[in-house]
């Protein structure tokens, strides 16, 4: 295969069940220059940056879960939330006291106050993180490009249907079990994906990607080699071209050592 792209979930996907990177992922990316690197998350940029310090200038970052793509330092692609749907999302969230929303800006990401648990869960994934007193003050100080709503007791799945009625223009998306991510309809890591490769002119033929969950169905779809993890949900396994070995067995630098 003549691979020119590889597209690579973090949690689940390439980091073990432990948060640890594979022991040879750094030295591959620096061995192949000619395949571009991308690193496609649901977190912010400012933690991709902080997390890949060592590979910043090798890796391109989606982040925000297609939200936002970044490549050494420059914006070449984003996708802001219109505030009147932003308010719309806080006012339903306000309403269920185990819901949490993180504002994920361009600049930072912003969240109320919480309790230690929800605070912890949060700033693991947000290394600029401002806590504020009023969340809506913050809808007029940043570029929104996703809403991160924290569901206590791992109650993600149970709670979509709460975000049902948004519309056509945001939406909600399963990216975790304690997690919501909310967008416009027209953002995801496979959107993003495709607008790197039609930036740097790789055929879609040329690419490849790895994913577990809901929010990287897109992901699968966008490149032609595409893997779902032994660990991935049973909707992307489904769509998925090729099942990798789970995350906890190395199932990412097993494939990528191939090429």
């Amino acid at each position: 295969m003549d691979i020119r792209l590889v597209a690579l979930d973090m949690d689940g996907t390439l980091l073990d069940s432990k948060k640890r990177l594979p022991s040879d992922f750094i030295p591959w990316v620096k061995a192949h220059t000619e395949i571009m690197t991308v690193i496609a998350s649901g977190r912010q940029y400012h933690t991709l940056e902080r997390d890949f310090y060592m590979l910043k200038n090798e890796l391109t970052f989606i982040a925000e879960n297609g939200g936002l793509v970044i490549k050494n330092d420059e914006i070449i692609y984003s996708n802001e939330m219109q505030k009147s749907d932003i308010r719309k999302c806080l006012d339903i969230i306000s309403r269920h006291s185990d819901m949490t929303p993180v504002l994920c800006g361009i600049k930072s990401a912003y969240m109320p106050k919480a309790d230690e648990d929800t605070f912890k869960q949060v700033d693991m994934y947000y290394a600029s993180l401002s806590v504020v007193d009023d969340i809506y003050s913050c809808i007029d100080k940043d570029s929104i490009i996703k809403i991160a709503v924290n569901i206590k007791d791992f109650g993600a799945e149970r709670s979509m249907d709460i975000f049902a009625g948004l519309g056509d223009i945001i939406k909600p998306v399963l990216s975790g079990d304690s997690w919501i991510d909310i967008a416009n309809a027209s953002v995801n890591k496979g959107g993003a994906v495709r607008e790197i490769l039609k930036k740097y002119n790789i055929d879609r033929k040329n690419a490849m990607s790895f994913g577990d969950y809901l929010n990287d169905y897109e992901l699968i779809e966008s490149c032609e080699e595409s893997y779902c993890m032994e660990n991935g949900h049973p909707k992307l396994k489904a769509i998925a071209k090729h099942i990798a070995d789970s995350n906890d067995n190395d199932g990412v630098m097993k494939v990528l050592r191939t090429l």
